[in-house]
Parts: C-alpha cells; structure tokens; sequence
C-alpha cells in the first residue's frame, strides 16, 4: 500500500494554491530548496510525477491535482478530528460511564444527562446500575468512571484511591397503608412506630440502613416480610402487610393506596456520594458530569 505522508501533501496543496515554489516557502516557514525536496520525495513515494515545468515556474500536473482530490478528504477528515478532540480535552465530548444504586438513576443521574444534553451534546453517559457497595468494585475495577453509592458503604475518605464529592443527603420517610390509624397522626416520630411489622431486605444496603435508623430511635425493627424492590416493598405497605422507610428520592414509585409520612424529630437520612478514582476528577469529561449531579443533589 502507498505510504501517504499528510506533511508532504499539505505541501502540494500549498503550491497549488499559492502558484510558485517561492510562496509556498513563506507560507510553510520553509526554505524553497526544502519545498522543493519534499515534493520530490513525495513524487518518488507516490509513483508519479506531480510537477512539471511552465516557463520558468513550475506546474501541478494531472497526477497532482488527481492526489490532492483525495487529499482533500483526508484533511477535512482531519479536521474533524481535532475538533472533536478539542472537545474531548475540554470535556465537551467523550464517553462516561457511571455506576450507580437504582434510585439514584431517576433521581440523579438522569436529569443531570439531560442537563448535559443541552449544554455538552457531544459527551455521552453509560449508565450501569449497581448496588451501592458494587459500584466501588466496578470502578476499582475500570469498568466504570464514576460510582454512585451511599456513604455508608464506600470506602472511608483515607482509602486513597478514591476521591469522594458529597451530593446530598436523602431523607428516609416512612409507608403507612392509607387506612393505618397513624396516617394522619400529627408529629409523627420513628419511636411512635416502634411496635409495627416492618418490610426490608433481608440484606443488604437497605436492610442495614433500616435497622441502624429503628436502632437509634430506640427499638429493634420487627421483620415481617423481606423485599428489596420498591414495587414489591410499597405493594406490600399498600396492602397493609406492614410499613417500611423508603427514601425521599425514590417517591417516584409511590403507590396510590399508600400514605408517605416525613418523619418529624428523628428524620433518618441517608448520604449520597459520587466517587471517582483519585486523580480522575480532573478530567474535563468527568468534571462536566460532576458538576451536573451537584446541580441536580442541589436543586432537591
């Protein structure tokens, strides 16, 4: 295959259009001799002759201008690619990928794809859905650029491999079926709740957080069902099965047949981290989206 070589070729097209060896020196910051040379030697890779004497100057022949038809697309080929690489290195375009736990998707990660939609067409999130704890092995792993997770399951701020950026923090309300005799219960405690049948995982992230909230209102939650998907937990609450806490970025699901109680002294929260690998939070294409979930956790 010929070898093309893109400085020679510039050269060419310089000649072309500037008409005499002379000019096309000035205009490449080069030495006639030198113009000269390189396109003898572009000749020579080529196979063909591109020059041809005109009097006393010299003449692209059809060779030439048959190259530089092809080169042409080369270059505005070329040119798209600096540019999008000038927005990759601005953090305009590229590729992000996030980890993130279920609700923080439609609560976090989604309007902050849209709002980078609008300003930064060109850069593009993936995202993969991943338990909270999960996360941190996939971007340990490379497999993702970002994690969102809970602050109760990442790493401690000494890990140093992760740098953390705190987003919010989520209160935990709690599911009462609508007829429940504390539905409409004024100043409603975690306590006053303490002899209820409870729903949550039996492990896991929400299991832990449950327990841990129920514990420092000062009772052990009893378990009457185990469930760990909103859908299945709020259908259960709706049927009057018992009551659990769901997170206030997860209201999207409520059920229609379920009453949702903010907590009034002891509100339970839950704390909500982006994580990226150390270092990695310079990155235009990061820091972009960084910002964008800041704004978002902000504007809750």
């Amino acid at each position: 295959m010929t070898e093309w070589d893109i400085k020679k070729l510039r050269i060419l097209r310089t000649l072309r259009d500037r008409g005499t060896v002379t000019a096309t020196a000035e205009a490449m910051l080069m030495t006639p001799s030198a113009v000269s040379q390189q396109l003898t030697n572009l000749s020579r890779q080529l196979g063909v002759r591109l020059l041809e004497a005109h009097g006393r100057r010299v003449r692209l022949t059809d060779a030439a201008h048959l190259v530089l038809r092809h080169a042409e697309a080369v270059f505005a080929q070329l040119e798209r690619a600096d540019a999008e690489l000038t927005g990759y290195l601005r953090g305009e375009a590229g590729e992000v990928r996030v980890g993130a736990f279920s609700t923080a998707v439609p609560a976090l990660v989604v309007p902050a794809v849209l709002r980078l939609r609008t300003a930064h067409p060109g850069l593009e999130v993936r995202v993969r859905e991943a338990e909270a704890a999960e996360a941190y092995e996939l971007l340990t792993a490379g497999q993702v650029d970002l994690a969102l997770s809970l602050a109760a399951h990442a790493p401690t701020a000494r890990d140093a491999r992760f740098s953390r950026v705190p987003l919010l923090a989520d209160p935990l309300d709690v599911a009462l079926p609508a007829g429940h005799a504390l539905a409409g219960a004024p100043g409603l405690r975690l306590a006053d709740l303490s002899g209820e049948r409870w729903i949550f995982g039996g492990s896991g992230p929400w299991s832990e957080i449950t327990r841990a909230a129920c514990e420092a209102a000062g009772f052990v939650p009893e378990q009457a069902h185990s469930a760990a998907g909103w859908t299945a937990i709020l259908a259960m609450v709706e049927a009057g099965m018992g009551i659990a806490l769901v997170p206030r970025m997860a209201g999207a699901e409520r059920a229609s047949g379920v009453v949702t109680r903010v907590l009034e002294a002891d509100q339970p929260r839950r704390h909500v981290v982006a994580a990226v690998r150390r270092g990695a939070e310079s990155a235009p294409a990061v820091s972009r989206l960084l910002a964008a979930l800041r704004e978002v956790a902000a504007s809750r």
